[in-house]
């Protein structure tokens, strides 16, 4: 049997911050359909990771390949158009706009209609996309509802909604859970993965819930210091000796 492609294949990345080195030879491969959980205390570099792979960050060194395609050195937005998108700790919307209205423009931005300002919104095509996407994540009761005034688990999903708008190949979710009532937070992830499944884009999401890990995630990453400490099945990763002590006891001591 052949082995898997990686659809992402991260080699030897080095990013550093004056005297502090955020990630140090971090290698990492993504497999195609796979959901990855990244684990790790403040500052082991798992935002730093995803700000490399995504353009937001050049790496000092290493590699970053989407297939055989060289994605260092290429602006965010020419990185999404290859098809690798990501969602916000911070959702990225427009507050004053409503949920339609915001998927409305995501649309208009991948497809160049042609349309200036806010025509693109009354554009019945667009609006017609936008609305299947909303109910693909459970989310037409807040169709007109403003982004600003939101629940915040209402605004992750959202914000996860746009950025699944270039039918990525690869999504990269910062804490899709962080600021969401603990009561919600399965609720949240359940609608996240069952979207994502169906599409079959691969994911990687950083999470500091160990419950979500564990639930969600088919292989996790355990970051500390800006290296990976170790890359598994969950089970494995989570009940590490060096994953306890260092990133799950840490958690327990940040929380």
């Amino acid at each position: 049997m052949n082995a898997v492609t990686p659809i992402i294949t991260a080699r030897g990345l080095v990013k550093r911050f004056g005297a502090v080195t955020a990630a140090n030879n971090v290698n990492v491969a993504i497999l195609p359909g796979t959901i990855s959980g990244l684990i790790g205390t403040n500052g082991a570099g798992k935002t730093t990771f995803i700000n490399m792979i995504t353009g937001y960050l050049r790496p000092d060194e290493g590699s970053i390949l989407l297939g055989d395609e060289e994605l260092v050195g290429l602006s965010p937005r020419q990185v999404t158009r290859k098809g690798v998108a990501r969602s916000f700790q911070i959702p990225q919307l427009f507050n004053s706009l409503t949920a339609l209205e915001n998927l409305t423009l995501a649309y208009s931005a991948r497809d160049s209609r042609g349309l200036k300002g806010f025509r693109v919104l009354g554009d019945a095509p667009l609006v017609r996309q936008a609305r299947e996407t909303l109910a693909n994540l459970g989310l037409e009761r807040f169709e007109n509802s403003l982004a600003g005034v939101m629940p915040e688990g209402i605004r992750k999903l959202l914000d996860i909604a746009v950025a699944m708008v270039g039918e990525p190949k690869v999504l990269f979710l910062d804490e899709p859970t962080s600021g969401v009532a603990s009561e919600e937070k399965f609720s949240i992830m359940d609608r996240v993965i069952a979207a994502t499944r169906s599409t079959g884009v691969s994911v990687l999401f950083v999470e500091h819930d160990m419950e979500i890990v564990r639930r969600y995630s088919d292989r996790v990453l355990a970051f500390f210091e800006g290296r990976v400490l170790i890359d598994g099945e969950p089970e494995r990763v989570l009940n590490d000796a060096e994953v306890k002590t260092l990133i799950i006891g840490g958690e327990a001591t940040h929380a």
